[in-house]
């Protein structure tokens, strides 16, 4: 049996409940990204730098980088717990599910460190 000693939210309903939440926000933030492009088509960098680097969608950007971070680490636990089991993989399964986890973790936090440093650093 797996525990949710890793999980987001140690609650199945928890989980489920910030999968949606942060997907709404990820939607969202794609359709305001969207639209700005298709009602700019003559964008130049002073503008596109002026607002993105515009504190309102600094803050924006953070929240749907959080949510991406936050959504994708809900689906590849589950992903894991579900798929790298004994009975799928054998007796290692404990190892390699940690292995990936960590690998995982690792890359949510190179994501979120390096978007946040593109963000606030405009």
């Amino acid at each position: 049996m797996v525990t949710n000693a890793t999980s987001f939210a140690r609650s199945g309903l928890a989980d489920f409940i910030i999968q949606r939440i942060t997907a709404v926000i990820i939607g969202v933030y794609s359709v305001v990204v969207t639209l700005f492009f298709l009602g700019n088509p003559n964008l130049d960098h002073g503008e596109l730098t002026t607002w993105f680097g515009g504190i309102g969608m600094q803050i924006f950007t953070t929240a749907a980088v959080l949510s991406t971070a936050a959504h994708a680490w809900i689906g590849l636990w589950t992903v894991g717990t579900d798929y790298l089991m004994p009975g799928q993989i054998g007796p290692s399964a404990t190892s390699i599910r940690f292995v990936y986890q960590l690998g995982c973790i690792v890359i949510l936090f190179v994501y979120v460190l390096w978007a946040m440093k593109l963000v606030w650093s405009l």
